[in-house]
């Protein structure tokens, strides 16, 4: 009688089927074609999006040349334009600024989102090996920690050794998305431009 161990994937530490870890190296793969030699500012987010069309890093011709959900909420953050540049030059353009975005889940939650204690407990345990990824390799110059997601998680994420200031907006992470009239990438930017001119 033989039994099968349930993978556990090295990227975001949920069970993992072939499928999820399929998508995860195509991912992996996309972003690493765009990360910067030198990272001034880690975007840190909760973790990836479901949907492909909404990474940032979609590889270009895959799913057209309009950035969706997290990917134009971050790139309008940055402030960076998206009219009439390809997914090549918005990339290129990112890229040349010395951001890099990452997650703490490199892959999308599993279940229920809504269920934010399973959330949570998921990225707390994920934290040492982010830590350790960007100590050693990613080595950015400051981490930006974005999503709302992280906030039950930010205290931790201040006590890690990143080796590098980690950017908070009043104590929070900075929000991505907001209700009707709100621009809550209006703050980022806002710390970006005053980082920038100092």
């Amino acid at each position: 009688m033989s039994t099968t161990a349930a993978l556990v994937c090295d990227g975001c530490g949920q069970t993992a089927s072939a499928e999820h870890i399929a998508r995860r190296l195509r991912r992996l793969e996309w972003t690493t074609r765009h990360r910067p030699v030198h990272i001034h500012t880690l975007l840190l987010g909760a973790f990836s999006p479901l949907r492909d069309e909404d990474f940032l890093y979609a590889g270009s011709g895959e799913y057209g040349e309009e950035f969706r959900g997290e990917a134009a909420q971050i790139l309008d953050a940055v402030g960076i334009s998206t009219a009439g540049k390809t997914r090549d030059a918005v990339h290129a353009e990112f890229q040349r600024a010395g951001f890099f975005l990452s997650h703490v889940l490199e892959c999308p939650l599993d279940g229920d989102p809504a269920n934010g204690e399973a959330a949570a407990a998921l990225l707390a345990k994920r934290l040492q090996s982010v830590a350790t990824r960007i100590r050693r390799s990613l080595k950015p110059k400051r981490v930006m920690a974005i999503t709302e997601e992280l906030a039950p998680v930010v205290e931790s994420i201040l006590a890690l050794d990143l080796c590098c200031p980690v950017v908070l907006d009043h104590g929070k992470p900075f929000r991505l998305e907001g209700g009707a009239g709100d621009n809550p990438g209006e703050r980022l930017r806002e710390v970006l431009a005053i980082s920038a001119g100092g």
